[in-house]
């Protein structure tokens, strides 16, 4: 088994999972639906392309940045049409996020090498928020994705100066990974069956939240607030 990481930071990112009609939301970290949606556009698949392949690759994230919600107001009126149609986006502005899926070796050979020299554009959850230019986070054999999210050394955080200035000088980064069998937790509707617009479809997968990721932040202030150092760790 080989462990790929994608580095998933921009000025603007979206993951919907359970967005319908007039508003689109995001979720507060990338979707499997949507990364795997990216590793299919690198491989140059149509929509209509089966991704049960992809679909079985093994998912953690860390939130190296959380961002802030940005809502955009559409309208949208087609030619003839008497009335304008409306709906409300969501986005993750300035966040940053760390993916790692895991498979079988040919498999993450194949998708690394797609993603460093990919067939179709690269977004992260849409059209309007591009990939950036250092998204392939490079391979790791034989470690799971929980564990090469937590190397630091290895996977360092992404973090520009300003903002770890911002923050304290214990900083705990959030992880979320596919449930191993046996374990319980909180269910997704986020993994994808079918990408063909005439009929998408979707399953359910379990997500776990492990404890958080600590980073010793040397450009972060003292914090005497307790309540608040306690709420950070829990």
């Amino acid at each position: 088994m080989k462990t790929m990481v994608l580095n998933l930071s921009g000025p603007m990112q979206s993951w919907g999972v359970s967005s319908r009609f007039s508003r689109r939301s995001t979720e507060t970290e990338p979707s499997k639906s949507g990364v795997i949606g990216l590793l299919a556009a690198a491989q140059g698949r149509p929509r209509t392309a089966e991704v049960d392949d992809l679909a079985e690759l093994v998912m953690a994230v860390r939130v190296d940045r959380p961002g802030q919600l940005l809502e955009d107001f559409h309208t949208a009126r087609r030619p003839g049409a008497k009335h304008s149609v409306l709906s409300y986006r969501h986005y993750r502005a300035d966040a940053a996020y760390t993916a790692a899926v895991a498979g079988e070796d040919a498999l993450i050979d194949a998708l690394s090498h797609a993603v460093v020299q990919p067939e179709f554009p690269l977004y992260l959850g849409r059209r309007s928020c591009p990939a950036p230019p250092n998204l392939f986070g490079g391979v790791f054999d034989g470690v799971a994705p929980e564990d090469v999210l937590r190397d630091l050394d290895a996977v360092p955080w992404q973090a520009a100066e300003d903002y770890r200035k911002s923050l304290g000088r214990t900083v705990f980064l959030p992880l979320a990974r596919d449930a191993q069998p046996g374990e319980i937790g909180e269910a997704a509707y986020d993994v994808p069956v079918s990408f063909n617009p005439e009929h998408r479809q979707y399953r359910v997968r379990l997500v776990v939240r492990p404890d958080p990721v600590r980073v010793e932040n040397d450009l972060g202030a003292e914090s005497t607030d307790r309540y608040l150092n306690l709420a950070q760790e829990a």
